[in-house]
């Protein structure tokens, strides 16, 4: 099916199996990020090991957007998510088992191999936009797609409330199989998606070689800017149930915290493509990053309820203005022959960084405290919001969009 036969109708269709793919696949990483340093608590013996499931999750998810991009480019998105949403039951089935018989190791492979799914389930956003030239039509479809995350930060939470006890003996193996079962599920929604083939995908135009691309100021801002507010989202979403717990907060306290930070995170999608078309890219990206700011002093502020609560639910509209508006910014960056790969080199980055962020994540909790990753992230998030701001200055001397 060429990009032509792709009718608005069509592209109706595909959003529509898509948003419902990312929120059944956008559950999963609640359920691992606010259960895997809890377990890992309960298996391992080393306290600086206890988010080592979590990052071998991002690193998994890292390592894996690159061989998902290949896939996807020889043989087809659809392909590609189909591999990824059994690779999403198969982890399940692997971490409940490494619950089971108390077992880390088994419970970290079963993390690693969720990082493939989650991988496919990230470039979601980027497959709502192969058929549409417009970026302003580009930016609603990225936008809607993460409105899927709004229905998954229901789902995930509730998967990590009722069924964590529901296996006598083994506390959280249930949410691990549910995990799986929510990937099963989202099999029969990829099967019926009708996608542009790859050839048609990577036709027309001379590509550039991708580190040309990487050195363009174009793409080293958008994706700093990607980079700083996933990554920053993802290190603090990791520590934060920890954090809570160790200041006298129940689990069901700390889980119902990361709802509200999922339900943050992806409620403003219904209008932040919206935004973006009349604010543009730059400005929301901006505004995200000093949310994510905001959301620091806040939790420096004290160590109530509501002091995290209050701070991940500004952790989560940040992050959705500042990811959404990089990922806007990214479909500027390529032409049509280097989507697949520029895509696929943005991702890379964004999650490399958040799994290396989150190897340290435990042993920063561990030292520094609460306290000192908040204060750590103001200098970064300035960073980057000067870039954006050298970025706009210049573009508005070129008459260029903001």
């Amino acid at each position: 099916m060429t990009p032509e036969q792709h009718t608005p109708a069509l592209q109706r269709r595909n959003l529509g199996l898509l948003v419902a793919a990312q929120s059944l696949g956008g559950a999963s990483p609640p359920i691992i990020i606010s259960l895997g340093g809890l377990v890992g608590q309960q298996l391992s013996t080393n306290p600086t090991a206890t988010t080592l499931p979590v990052s071998i999750y991002q690193l998994g998810l890292a390592l894996s957007t690159l061989p998902a991009a290949w896939l996807m480019q020889r043989m087809g998105r659809r392909t590609a998510y189909v591999l990824g949403a059994i690779l999403g039951v198969v982890s399940g089935v692997i971490a409940a088992q490494g619950i089971a018989h108390s077992d880390f190791v088994t419970f970290c492979i079963g993390t690693a191999l969720a990082g493939f799914y989650a991988a496919c389930v990230q470039s979601y956003r980027f497959a709502a936009t192969d058929a549409m030239t417009d970026p302003a039509e580009q930016a609603r479809a990225i936008s809607r797609v993460m409105i899927g995350g709004l229905i998954a930060a229901i789902i995930g939470p509730q998967v990590v409330i009722w069924p964590r006890d529901a296996l006598p003996m083994t506390p959280f193996a249930g949410s691990f199989y549910s995990q799986a079962v929510l990937a099963l599920l989202a099999l029969p929604l990829l099967l019926g998606l009708k996608l542009p083939p790859p050839q048609a995908r990577a036709a027309a135009g001379e590509a550039r070689p991708l580190a040309e691309i990487a050195r363009t100021p174009q793409f080293i801002v958008a994706a700093s800017a990607g980079v700083v507010s996933y990554g920053l989202m993802a290190f603090l979403m990791t520590a934060a149930p920890m954090a809570m717990v160790g200041c006298g907060h129940t689990v069901g306290e700390a889980a119902l915290g990361i709802q509200w930070h999922v339900l943050a995170m992806f409620a403003p999608s219904f209008f932040t493509g919206r935004l973006i078309a009349r604010f543009g890219k730059r400005r929301i990206t901006a505004l995200g990053l000093v949310m994510i700011a905001a959301s620091a002093l806040m939790a420096l502020m004290g160590l109530e309820l509501l002091h995290f609560w209050g701070s991940l639910v500004l952790l989560g509209v940040g992050w959705n203005f500042g990811f959404i508006g990089a990922t806007a910014m990214v479909t500027e960056c390529y032409r049509p022959a280097e989507r697949a790969k520029v895509q696929a080199l943005n991702d890379f980055l964004v999650f490399g960084t958040v799994a290396v962020a989150s190897f340290g994540s435990g042993q920063l909790l561990h030292t520094a405290g609460w306290d000192g990753i908040n204060t750590w992230m103001l200098p970064i998030v300035g960073v980057v919001l000067v870039m954006l701001a050298v970025q706009g200055l210049r573009s508005r001397g070129t008459g260029a969009p903001a």
